[in-house]
């Protein structure tokens, strides 16, 4: 069984199927800050998203991180790492990318156990 969240024709925003939550690459709502700023209010917007489908944060098996700048690596760590539990985080990659709009400074995607 596969069930849909957030269904916009293009994409389901969170898809679960055989024990998994896959989330689609999501961006900050609100786009006037840094890329920290970005990356806590994605990481938010993750919380969110796991929770409505019975998961967390330390059920993600790997995260994908898309930056603008490869520079502002540091930037984004320190937001992930307030984030992310310590004791169980996912496997992640992180790479540089052009993203889909200016504003846009991270994108992240994640899958995780339900």
């Amino acid at each position: 069984m596969v069930e849909r969240h957030e269904v916009t024709g293009r994409l389901s925003k969170v898809l679960v199927a055989n024990g998994f939550a896959f989330l689609s690459g999501l961006t900050a709502a609100d786009r006037s800050g840094g890329v920290r700023e970005q990356t806590t209010d994605t990481l938010r917007q993750i919380d969110g998203y796991l929770a409505a489908v019975g998961s967390d944060k330390t059920r993600i098996v790997v995260a994908n991180i898309w930056l603008k700048d490869i520079a502002s690596f540091g930037e984004m760590n320190v937001a992930w790492d307030a984030w992310v539990d310590r004791d169980r985080p996912p496997a992640r990659a992180t790479v540089e990318s052009r993203l889909a709009a200016e504003n846009i400074l991270v994108e992240i995607q994640v899958q995780a156990l339900v």
